[in-house]
């Protein structure tokens, strides 16, 4: 590490280039890291707040919560239990004046589980008709007070902001939670139709199948939710992409770097140098340069955080940026390994002009 260290001080210039790049890659995976696990959160914040194991829908909806109506007569085939809770939602736009926001309206019974866990922040939970509770989002991203009046169709009740609540969001819309009578008057145009969406089960459902009915996990729907499991693929397949371009890049710049360092690294077998600690020093330098670009990478990261905008869905997960610097610093020990084959090669006669 003594020579890797002597050579990188020698040579600013060019260490300083390659540690450029590799703060550059670094911090592009950070970011795509965070907004991966941002944008999937946003698609899922208010299903896993609901902390539940187990959802029953409607057949024909193929897992999709959108996609389900539960009738009265099917809802009453499903055996009571504790920890069971009913839910209508549909996809809505908030408007207020001139201003729409997109929302998804959940409706839910007040005497359920997810009414009593949902986490206010500022207001109170709804108690009368046309009273409901919105995430903290429309709140810091589109200009809606506790006490605003808005509608979601021409044709709709003029709802009151009452309560304001934190981590619910779905399909990256913010949650408004209504009584199960406002979200059907919303959906079906009276609140005396008793269809619902699914109902949502704390502990698994202890009944065996029903008819027109079908039980599934909470992360099977989730896996369902438009763009979900997609979005998560083209994260996963970019970020994979920048690890193996690091592999790449680490890989040519210390080859190049042998090769022009193969007479000194004959002078140095010449005089007693061992073979491996040539090759333990180019190890140790690529992961020197490595953890240089991953700390100033990371410090741009929490820069970024820092003054990023709220509307972004950007979260900074710390152990998956940690699971992310572990991979590039892999990545790099792979990167120098293929350059030490030609350390291991040198012939020290020729490579210094003997015969």
């Amino acid at each position: 590490m003594f020579l890797a260290i002597k050579e990188m001080k020698h040579s600013k210039f060019r260490y300083g280039l390659i540690i450029t790049v590799i703060v550059l890659i670094a911090y592009l995976i950070f970011v795509l890291t965070g907004l991966a696990y941002g944008l999937a959160e946003s698609n899922r914040q208010a299903i896993d707040s609901w902390n539940a194991n187990q959802v029953v829908l409607n057949s024909d909806a193929d897992g999709a919560l959108q996609q389900s109506t539960i009738t009265s007569n099917q809802a009453k085939q499903i055996k009571s239990q504790p920890g069971q809770a009913q839910i209508g939602q549909i996809s809505v736009n908030a408007q207020k004046k001139n201003q729409k926001t997109s929302a998804s309206m959940v409706g839910i019974n007040s005497n359920q589980f997810i009414y009593q866990n949902v986490n206010i922040i500022q207001g109170r939970k709804f108690k009368h008709q046309n009273e409901v509770i919105v995430d903290q989002s429309m709140v810091q991203n589109n200009g809606y007070h506790l006490g605003d009046h808005f509608k979601v169709s021409n044709n709709s009740p003029t709802f009151k902001i009452v309560g304001i609540t934190k981590n619910a969001k779905l399909n990256v819309a913010p949650v408004i939670y209504s009584s199960m009578g406002d979200f059907r008057k919303v959906k079906f145009g009276s609140r005396n139709v008793n269809n619902i969406s699914a109902v949502i089960m704390k502990h698994n459902l202890k009944q065996g199948k029903i008819n027109g009915l079908e039980k599934i996990s909470i992360q099977q729907m989730i896996q369902k939710i438009p763009g979900y499991s997609a979005q998560n693929s083209t994260f996963i397949f970019m970020i994979g992409f920048l690890l193996l371009i690091t592999v790449i890049i680490i890989a040519i710049f210390l080859y190049i770097l042998t090769m022009q360092k193969i007479p000194y690294f004959a002078v140095l077998k010449v005089q007693g140098i061992a073979t491996k600690y040539l090759v333990k020093n180019v190890i140790g330098q690529s992961l020197l340069i490595t953890i240089l670009g991953i700390i100033i990478s990371g410090i741009l990261t929490g820069l970024t955080a820092m003054i990023i905008p709220s509307a972004v869905p950007i979260i900074f997960n710390y152990p998956l940026i940690f699971g992310a610097a572990g991979l590039i610093i892999l990545m790099s020990i792979i990167g120098s390994i293929i350059p030490t084959r030609s350390i291991m090669k040198i012939d020290p006669a020729k490579a210094i002009g003997g015969n």
